[in-house]
């Protein structure tokens, strides 16, 4: 399968305009990425409408841990993207093929572990975020038959980083668009008409994500690929592996480090109780929809930074940081205002429990903060992750999650009468930390010059 430069769909943005293409690619992302984020909300939703406070904490728990899982997936599958996308600005569509055929055989095995793993330790994960007992249970019920679908997350998440590191953002949206309709169909069926409760949520998921893949799997056998591969191609080359994990573990470390500071977070606010435990559970899913934005900027700028640093064009990616620093910020501004002055119409949403509404809404107050800083820290971390300064992107994110977020909010919980709005507050400064090391980072890269060269890494 390959298709000659001339006919390709694929964007290459090593050559003209910087702001547009970007925006242009970005937007796809963004969209897909909130329908993906609809996933877990979608859950919620429905659960929320129908069900009781304890299906609502279970969701929320449940959906959270399936995030930490997609989360590390991402970040293995942002190596692939990275090396499709510095190869593609080489010009050697040849290694793109071999790249893509190892990280089938690669990401074949993690969707085998990841699932046999988190299907038998379900009850042990709701156990250890100490799951509010009257939904424990669901929780466990949840857990388990969304960890039966591991491989459709992985195998999901595999085609669109290909697709991203050639520049193809529209085909990610179309499959996650349509795993998003088959999703809501499934909840309204499973949890509103057969009244399934957390197990129908659970179902409608699986299948979502199932039928996204297969439909994936029919449009690409009909569409011609920039690059050769076919059957002879998907084996296991230590040496391409070898690159996809260097530049993906450190992101997917620091995904699932950052994902698992919110579990322990989740354990803190359940030992507050249900009410709380579901207020937080809605706060998180409106959180996502969020950082939407500040993620997809952050796939978009590594993808194109890629691309310019393999063609040896390292002023073509910083100018794209800058452009990506700018404009991704008028949306954060957007966004503060929307989380501290609408949150309670916003939990609405998600539940009809007053008490869980106004819970929700304090603590959103906090996070509208955050959301300023992750513009900001998103577009450096996007940078950094094109650069292949992944090692990096992991440590600064280790230091916010393990030196201010988790800390500030274990001890915050301890005081008597806290407000869930001062708790929250762990959010900004963390990443207020995480931008401050990434400046530093970045003065000290631009001394160095290694923008020039990725071979080394």
């Amino acid at each position: 399968m390959y298709l000659s430069k001339e006919k390709s769909t694929e964007l290459a943005f090593t050559e003209g305009s910087i702001l547009v293409p970007l925006l242009k690619f970005t937007f796809p992302i963004i969209l897909a990425l909130f329908l993906q984020s609809m996933y877990g909300a979608v859950d919620l939703v429905v659960v929320g409408q129908f069900c009781d406070a304890s299906s609502v904490s279970a969701v929320a728990i449940g959906s959270q841990v399936m995030q930490t899982i997609t989360g590390m997936v991402v970040g293995l599958t942002m190596g692939l993207t990275v090396l499709v996308g510095m190869r593609l600005g080489e010009g050697s569509p040849e290694d793109v093929g071999k790249a893509v055929g190892a990280s089938i055989c690669l990401f074949g095995v993690v969707a085998l572990l990841i699932t046999g793993t988190m299907m038998f330790g379900a009850e042990t994960v709701a156990r250890l975020l100490d799951a509010p007992e009257e939904a424990f249970a669901k929780t466990v019920q949840y857990i388990f038959i969304c960890s039966a679908g591991s491989v459709f997350i992985v195998a999901f998440n595999l085609i669109g980083s290909i697709f991203r590191g050639l520049g193809n953002s529209n085909l990610p949206l179309l499959f996650v668009g349509i795993a998003c309709l088959i999703n809501v169909a499934g909840d309204l069926l499973f949890v509103g008409f057969f009244h399934m409760d957390v197990t129908g949520a659970a179902l409608a998921t699986v299948i979502a994500q199932a039928g996204s893949v297969l439909i994936a799997l029919a449009v690409i056998r009909k569409k011609k690929l920039p690059f050769k591969l076919d059957k002879h191609s998907i084996v296991f080359r230590a040496s391409e592996i070898k690159q996809i994990l260097k530049l993906g573990y450190p992101i997917a470390l620091q995904d699932t480090l950052t994902n698992v500071s919110f579990l322990i977070l989740f354990k803190i606010f359940n030992g507050l109780g249900v009410i709380v435990s579901a207020a937080v559970g809605v706060a998180e899913k409106i959180i996502i929809i969020f950082m939407i934005l500040p993620f997809a900027y952050m796939s978009s700028l590594a993808t194109f930074v890629a691309q310019n640093i393999g063609a040896q064009k390292p002023s073509r990616a910083k100018k794209a940081l800058f452009y990506g620093i700018e404009t991704a910020s008028v949306f954060g501004v957007i966004m503060f205002c929307l989380a501290f002055f609408c949150g309670d119409t916003l939990a609405g949403f998600f539940t009809g429990d007053m008490a869980v509404i106004e819970a929700c809404a304090n603590y959103l107050k906090a996070y509208g903060l955050d959301c300023i800083c992750t513009s900001v820290l998103f577009c450096l971390m996007g940078y950094f992750t094109g650069c292949g300064r992944t090692f990096f992107v992991m440590m600064q994110g280790f230091c916010s999650a393990f030196l201010v977020r988790i800390p500030f909010s274990y001890f915050m919980s301890k005081v008597p009468g806290i407000t869930l709005f001062k708790i929250g507050l762990a959010a900004p400064l963390a990443s207020l930390l995480s931008i401050i090391l990434c400046v530093i980072y970045y003065r000290y890269a631009r001394w160095n010059k290694w923008e020039h060269g990725w071979e080394n890494i």
